[in-house]
């Protein structure tokens, strides 16, 4: 297998955690604590990205030999790996947590490329479920299949949806059980154990900054901002007040593109908590997440949100702009003045405004999206809650519409309910007609507005039920259906002749069951 080239400048500028021990601890005056995987006695490959793997400069032959398998399992290192796990803290459910950290995820190293590799960037990878750190709390650091299949198939779903994402390389089992309550009702089970490969330029989180804020240590809070901004955001330059407010400002504005996209395609994270927030504006730590199936502003996955749904569909605009509040309230030692900070904030609210117009003038197949534009989105997003409709499916059907004669017909496998669809269909059709006419009135070709529209409006996304579906196929041992899932995601914006079932709206089976209605944090 192909040795790769590491620099791991994290661990070899920002210091460590002086105790060698894995002991569960607060660990104080340190970026991050060395730790080793914990092997694995039948680590076997279950799946993995073609597209990653070249990102990092593996072929197949690497990708399918025993070495990689037992690299990414975490039973050896490659030649310049310096394993670690990151301290940080973070703002949970809208309260201070305290010290989190890695408690499940090991940082394996920081790949480089080689000169004249065709490689570009750097690439951290990171093992999440290879066993405890200083930071597991009460937990063994293990994940189980069912997560890791949702992690590896998410991650790159999202990526060739267009949307900002950490990326999977690989999907490794363990031969191992893993004993989990998957809903904290005191009926624990034993699973199937799996690792899964995350890749990104960086994990850093709003936590790390959050931490050394809580405690007090100004020194390393400023360390690490500058760390963060010289290694991550190396287009910045001049005087550390001005590269570091410029820097802020790209967070808050990555953060809000990356926004935007989750409300263009449906995608709920579930646990936007701080320390689930990429300093890269990367969507990061696919847990209890899910994708809207009938549109619903109030849908959140996560049964530990069910009370409150802090973290609903569309709340996640105004929790993104909280999260970088706390962000910024952390930063202010070193900042030493509010008003930077107080310019990301805004710029945050500027940039997802036009962002949120543009994906919905796309989505829309508008030219541009106007001020009197609002008010025909908010009556069709009440209608959609209303009526049960399917996001996915109503938002793509809609390209098709004929503006000379819009009905609801051609859109009715978008609704949920033969009941709710008759109720809804007279405010439907006034609703497509008043529609009809705003297209008409930019007189867009045909053709044009329809491959705008389906550029905008994925035919696929990874549907709860259907990563369910893989999940209980590999609990029996077939994995056969991650493979065609991760192919036909690939390819969100295409027809896919063939795989019609994989643009299906949620069967009833699934309606309320665990693993495709709601999740928990329980992996």
């Amino acid at each position: 297998m192909k040795n790769l080239v590491f620099d791991n400048r994290f661990v070899h500028e920002l210091p460590g955690d002086p105790n060698p021990s894995p002991d569960v601890r607060q660990v104080h005056g340190a970026c991050y604590s060395r730790v080793m995987p914990t092997p694995v006695s039948a680590p076997h490959l279950i799946a993995w990205s073609p597209e990653v793997a070249a990102l990092l400069g593996f072929d197949e032959s690497d990708v399918r030999s025993p070495e990689f398998a037992a690299v990414f399992a975490g039973n050896a290192l490659m030649p310049g790996m310096e394993p670690y796990a990151a301290c940080y803290g973070g703002h949970q459910f809208g309260n201070w947590a305290g010290q989190l950290g890695d408690g499940r995820a090991i940082t394996l190293g920081e790949t480089v490329p080689t000169q004249g590799d065709g490689r570009s960037g750097r690439w951290e990878l990171q093992l999440k479920g290879a066993g405890p750190t200083p930071y597991s709390r009460h937990a063994d650091g293990r994940a189980v299949l069912r997560s890791s299949i949702r992690e590896f198939l998410c991650s790159e779903a999202m990526h060739h949806l267009g949307v900002p994402t950490t990326r999977a390389l690989c999907l490794v089992g363990t031969g191992e059980k893993v004993v989990r309550d998957m809903f904290y009702d005191g009926r624990p089970k034993a699973e199937p154990g799996a690792v899964v490969c995350r890749v990104a330029p960086s994990f850093i989180r709003f936590g790390n900054f959050e931490i050394f804020t809580s405690r007090g240590d100004e020194a390393l809070l400023t360390r690490l901002v500058d760390f963060t901004i010289a290694r991550d955001f190396p287009e910045f330059g001049g005087e550390p007040a001005t590269r570091r407010a410029e820097w802020f400002r790209m967070v808050c504005e990555r953060t809000a593109r990356m926004i935007a996209q989750w409300m263009r395609v449906g995608f709920v994270h579930g646990v936007m908590n701080t320390d689930n927030m990429s300093i890269l504006g990367l969507t990061i730590d696919y847990g209890p997440y899910g994708w809207i199936d009938n549109f619903d502003p109030g849908w959140t996955p996560n049964t530990t949100d069910a009370g409150g749904k802090r973290y609903r569909f569309g709340n996640q605009p105004h929790i993104a702009h909280w999260n970088l509040l706390q962000l910024a309230n952390a930063l202010y030692p070193v900042f030493g003045a509010a008003e930077p900070l107080h310019e990301g904030l805004d710029l945050y609210a500027r940039v997802f405004d036009e962002e949120n117009r543009r994906m919905l003038a796309a989505k829309l197949g508008f030219e541009a999206f106007g001020d009197e534009d609002a008010a025909l989105v908010e009556t069709l997003h009440a209608l959609l809650t209303r009526a049960e409709v399917d996001m996915t499916i109503f938002f793509r059907g809609l390209a098709s519409l004929d503006l000379e004669a819009p009905s609801i017909d051609p859109l009715r496998d978008a609704f949920y309910s033969v009941e709710k669809a008759a109720a809804a269909e007279p405010e439907m059709n006034s609703w497509l007609a008043a529609y009809a006419k705003r297209v008409k009135q930019e007189r867009t070709p045909a053709d044009r507005r329809r491959v705008r529209m389906n550029a905008a409006n994925p035919r696929f996304v990874l549907r709860n039920y259907l990563a369910q579906e893989a999940i209980d196929a590999a609990e029996q041992g077939d994995y056969a259906l991650i493979s065609e899932l991760l192919d036909v995601m690939r390819h969100p914006y295409d027809e896919q002749p063939g795989r019609e079932r994989f643009a299906a709206k949620r069967p009833d089976w699934a309606r309320n069951r665990a693993g495709c209605s709601m999740l928990s944090c329980s992996s």
